[in-house]
C-alpha cells in the first residue's frame, strides 16, 4: 500500500490490482471500503477485457480461451514503477499465467497523480509481442453517497450529466451480456437521476457512442459532491441494489469496451467496442475524479 498527498486529498493504492482504495477530503473517505458483504472491491481496472466475453470463452485464430468477467487484471500483483509525493505508476507484464488466458505479450502501466481536488487516473498500455493486439480496458470506481440514509426510501443524491440531450443506453441481458437494441434513457426533471434502490432497473446503464464526457453525483441538496470526467466512448453507471436496497454506494465506470452481445459466436478481435495495437505501439488514456464537497 503507498499513500500519496497534496494539500487538499489524501489517496491509497494498494499492489494488488494497482488498486485505488481510498480518496480522503476534510477528513472524509469518498471511496467505497470494500465491505464484503455488499462489494469486496473498490476501484479495480478492466483488462483486457471490459464485462463479459459469452459464456466466458472467446476465439482467437481457431483457438478458445476462457476469460472472467473484466478479466484479471484487477487480481493480479502489480509493481510499483515509481512514486513521488503526488505521483506513483505500477506496472503489469505479461507472464506465464496471463497467456493462457490471453495470448498476447503486453506491459499495462497505471499511473495516479493528485492535482488539488483532482484524482487524475492514467493507463498505458503496450503491445509487446509481435501481432496485432486486442484489448479493452475500463474503471470501476465506487463512491461513497454523501450522508447515506439506509432508511431513506427516497434520494439519496442524484447523477448529473453534462449532455442534455435526449440519451440512449443499452442494458445487459442473459449472462452478463448485452441485449441488442437501445433504449431511451429517462432521467428525473432537469436531467437529473435520483439515486434511490429503484434507480438502478436495467441492472448496469452502458451510455455508448460518446453521449457523455462527465458524469457527476449531487448531494440531496443538488450540490456537486464527485464529478468524472473521460474521453472514454463508453460509460456505465452500476450499482447493486437488487441484492443490497440499502447499498450506500454507486459507480461511475469510463470504458473502452463492453461486454459480448448476448449468444455471440464471433472471433475475439470482431468484438464489439475492441481497441487494436500494433506490435511496439502503445495505448494511453485517462479518467480525472474531482471531488468537489
Amino acid at each position: 500500500m503507498i499513500t500519496l498527498s497534496n494539500s487538499t486529498l489524501t489517496i491509497s493504492i494498494k499492489r494488488h490490482g494497482a488498486e485505488l482504495c481510498s480518496i480522503i477530503k476534510n477528513g472524509i473517505e469518498h471511496l467505497w471500503q470494500a465491505d464484503p458483504s455488499i462489494w469486496a472491491r473498490h476501484s479495480p481496472v478492466l483488462f483486457p477485457i471490459v464485462g463479459r466475453v459469452w459464456e466466458n470463452r472467446y476465439r482467437v485464430l481457431n483457438r478458445e480461451y476462457s476469460l472472467p468477467q473484466h478479466g484479471f487484471a484487477r487480481d493480479m500483483d502489480f509493481t510499483l514503477e515509481s512514486q513521488t509525493d503526488t505521483e506513483a505508476w505500477w506496472v503489469l507484464d505479461s507472464n506465464e499465467e496471463t497467456l493462457v488466458k490471453y495470448p498476447y505479450p503486453f506491459r499495462l502501466r497505471l499511473g495516479y497523480e493528485l492535482d488539488g481536488e483532482k484524482v487524475i487516473v492514467k493507463w498505458d498500455v503496450e503491445n509487446t509481442g509481435n501481432q496485432l493486439m486486442h484489448f479493452q480496458i475500463g474503471a470501476h470506481p465506487a463512491f461513497v453517497l454523501p450522508d447515506f440514509d439506509a432508511n431513506n426510501r427516497g434520494a439519496n443524491g442524484y447523477f448529473d450529466f453534462d449532455n442534455q440531450g435526449e440519451l440512449y443506453y443499452c442494458r445487459p441481458g442473459e449472462k452478463g451480456c448485452a441485449e441488442t437494441g437501445a433504449h431511451l434513457f429517462e432521467p428525473d426533471c432537469g436531467k437529473t437521476l435520483a439515486i434511490t434502490p429503484n434507480a438502478f432497473g436495467p441492472d448496469t446503464y452502458i451510455f455508448e457512442n460518446g453521449q457523455l464526457h462527465r458524469v457527476s453525483i449531487l448531494d440531496k441538496e443538488h450540490k456537486p459532491y464527485i464529478s468524472v470526467d473521460f474521453d472514454a466512448p463508453l460509460v456505465a453507471l452500476w450499482a447493486p441494489v437488487k441484492a443490497h436496497p440499502e447499498c450506500p454506494f454507486v459507480c461511475i465506470e469510463p470504458w473502452y469496451g463492453r461486454c459480448d452481445y448476448m449468444h455471440y459466436e464471433g472471433d475475439f478481435a470482431s468484438r464489439a467496442w475492441m481497441n487494436h495495437l500494433e506490435p511496439g505501439k502503445h495505448f494511453a488514456a485517462e479518467y480525472t475524479i474531482t471531488v468537489h464537497r
